[in-house]
């Protein structure tokens, strides 16, 4: 398995785990639209892909999004589109894929907001430091 960060040139592989993630949580199919808006967002550098090939076939991927935090005076991430394909899971790509974006991305923190049946899973990567609760403003 090789993994790398994902530039905008490889957004129609990355756009097909973004379908199968969306479809397995149970969401909303993402449109044409929002696929231009995460080229363009790659592009500008606003949020970091990173992904685990087999070959050619990207097998899992997830993103971080870099910002400051007081959590500790220094540059943050937060960690999101986690996904790895089924044929590739429990096979530790996961591990490696979330230890290769924390030091790829350089951060000195890495969180993750999560639903609670993933609170094991993402402690089992690392994740262990709990920080309350996690809510969204839209």
């Amino acid at each position: 398995m090789d993994y790398c960060r994902i530039s905008s040139d490889k957004i129609n592989e990355l756009w097909e785990l973004q379908k199968a993630y969306k479809n397995e949580i149970g969401e909303d199919a993402p449109s044409e639209q929002d696929m231009k808006a995460l080229g363009k967002a790659i592009e500008r550098e606003v949020i970091e892909f990173y992904g685990a090939f087999d070959g050619e076939t990207l097998a899992g991927c997830c993103s971080v999004t870099k910002g400051f935090s007081t959590f500790n005076y220094a540059v943050s991430g937060v960690f999101e589109d986690f996904y790895i394909a089924p044929k590739y899971r429990h096979s530790g790509i996961a591990r490696e894929l979330v230890s290769y974006a924390y030091t790829e991305s350089q951060v000195c923190s890495l969180t993750v907001g999560c639903a609670d049946c993933d609170v094991k899973m993402y402690e089992s990567l690392g994740f262990s430091i709990p920080l309350g609760n996690m809510l969204a403003y839209e």
